[in-house]
């Protein structure tokens, strides 16, 4: 038989319940709370870092550092140089028209584009607009070279072939993204000037030679993307040969006189061709073979 409390028995047993029933929730909450806080790794302090840095967008790339001797190195002072003025021409001239690509926003925040630019047009070497480089060439405006670099979708095992190096300046953009480089321009003393910049900026994946950019670089062909920066009134037909199954080609195609476009060019896997009006643009004219009659070209 259960034993029978007291009513003093009972008023103890319920003062001793309302006072322990509030102490065993507290450890209960105190208990879950720390098991599902988050936990903080502290790292030691840096100090060599600038605490006015500006934290980094997690949604751009982070450009690493270079240690491949056969990758730009980014060591010339320019690089380090006007860095705002590269952030807003990306940002205003180039992002804004959606060209979206990530690789080549990057590219065109690194290459110091005024290193191309004669010192005459260095407060213009940011605006929206093409600029002349002597010998009645221009350095391209950086939405057409930002629109151009985007349409050949690169990758890092990317062989490009340029057709007309020009100031160099889209070699280079072309460059941080692609393995290698192939640029061909026709004017001698442009070629030399570009080869010895690009040295000097530190871009050993950039190969330059003077030559006419119709016949392309069969030595080193097939190519995974092809661009020209100079307008032809036809595509040459040494370039077509020399883009690999499933490469990309772009180039103003138009007389000096006529309309110009930039032409899409994709080619299949069994060799067949898509070619594409894919923007109005006015560039300066490819000289050489391509002025030629077809027929002429041919024998």
């Amino acid at each position: 038989m259960g034993r029978i409390y007291t009513k003093a028995e009972k008023r103890w047993i319920y003062a001793s319940l309302i006072f322990l029933i509030p102490l065993v929730l507290f450890i209960v909450s105190l208990v879950l709370n720390r098991a599902t806080e988050p936990q903080f790794v502290h790292a030691s302090p840096d100090k060599s870092a600038d605490v006015n840095e500006p934290a980094v967008d997690a949604n751009q790339p982070v450009e690493q550092e270079q240690t491949d001797p056969n990758r730009p190195q980014h060591e010339h002072p320019a690089f380090k140089e006007r860095i705002e003025e590269r952030a807003r021409m990306v940002a205003r001239q180039i992002q804004s028209r959606d060209v979206n690509d990530s690789n080549v926003l990057a590219a065109m925040r690194i290459v110091p584009r005024h290193a191309f630019v004669r010192p005459d047009e260095q407060r213009y070497a940011y605006t929206d607009s093409p600029l002349p480089i002597g010998y009645d060439q221009t350095i391209s405006q950086p939405y057409i070279v930002g629109f151009m670099t985007e349409a050949l979708q690169l990758d890092p095992n990317s062989k490009v072939l340029e057709i007309g190096t020009g100031s160099g300046y889209q070699a280079a953009v072309c460059a941080e993204i692609a393995k290698d480089v192939f640029s061909i321009e026709i004017v001698e003393e442009l070629a030399e000037i570009s080869k010895e910049r690009l040295k000097e900026l530190g871009y050993p994946n950039v190969f330059v030679k003077a030559g006419d950019g119709f016949f392309g670089w069969p030595e080193n062909a097939p190519f995974d993307a092809i661009i020209g920066t100079a307008a032809a009134g036809r595509v040459p037909e040494p370039l077509i040969e020399q883009l690999k199954p499933t490469g990309r080609m772009i180039l103003p195609v138009g007389g000096p006189r006529d309309f110009q476009y930039l032409v899409l060019i994709t080619k299949d896997e069994k060799g067949n061709l898509v070619e594409k009006k894919v923007l109005p643009v006015r560039f300066v004219p490819m000289t050489g073979q391509v002025q030629k009659p077809k027929k002429e070209t041919n024998q």
